[in-house]
């Protein structure tokens, strides 16, 4: 049930091995409780940045419904560049961020969830397949293979994650033939749960014909992230 109150935001910087550093937003909820509220980190799209509109919206969502929420930009964004890191550099970027959540004194998270929209989710889920100790990975829009190219799948890692997994996609969307994705989280080592938002594009957004507004649809993401956050967290679960 969501938390009409509204939440803590706190703007942080986390530094790389490299000597660069990144912005993470910490949105805490009002009844935030120390090892125990479950956290969702969220990594924004190769297009946009973690204030976008999308980011703002699931990242302010969840912590409405009483978890911890975490955002992050990449370092191209945070540079103002269009073109996104190399995968090593994003990877290095969630390792980084992740021990900041998980070693923050003021708000020690309870169990942590990791994905975002995308790129970010897709760079999430290689971190889960390397070995993560993830409670769940939350996946919104995930890019399984290029436009009109669903020979060439990015998606043989996913075979190997062993945590739970959440899809969140639309029927719409160019980057990701549903056929495709259900054979594929169909061979999973771990529980797989595929929400589909008839008539979403990559970001979930509907056709003006369809009579719905992006919030329709974003809200009805947000409900079932919301849900299966709070199934999967065992903290939820002595409320």
């Amino acid at each position: 049930m969501s938390d009409s109150r509204t939440s803590l935001a706190l703007r942080e910087t986390v530094a790389l091995e490299d000597g660069a550093a990144v912005t993470c937003v910490w949105a805490v909820p009002p009844g935030f409780r120390p090892r125990l509220t479950p956290t969702v980190v969220l990594g924004h799209g190769a297009g946009a940045g973690m204030d976008s509109p999308f980011m703002t919206f699931f990242h302010q969502g969840i912590a409405a419904h009483g978890m911890l929420a975490v955002k992050l930009n990449f370092p191209y964004r945070e540079a103002g560049r269009r073109a996104p890191d190399r995968q090593p550099v994003l990877e290095q970027t969630w390792r980084a961020v992740l021990a900041a959540v998980r070693g923050s004194a003021r708000y020690p998270p309870g169990p942590v969830f990791i994905g975002g929209k995308s790129m970010g989710g897709r760079i999430a889920s290689h971190l889960a397949a390397a070995g993560e100790d993830l409670t769940g990975v939350v996946l919104l829009g995930y890019p399984l293979h290029p436009p009109g190219r669903s020979d060439r799948l990015r998606g043989e890692h996913l075979r190997s994650i062993r945590a739970p997994m959440l899809f969140v996609q639309g029927t719409r969307d160019p980057l990701c033939e549903l056929d495709r994705l259900r054979a594929v989280i169909g061979e999973t080592a771990g529980p797989v749960d595929l929400h589909v938002v008839d008539g979403g594009d990559h970001s979930l957004e509907p056709p003006a014909r369809s009579g719905r507004s992006r919030e329709d649809t974003w809200g009805e993401a947000l409900e079932v992230v919301a849900r299966w956050v709070l199934a999967y967290a065992p903290s939820s679960r002595t409320r």
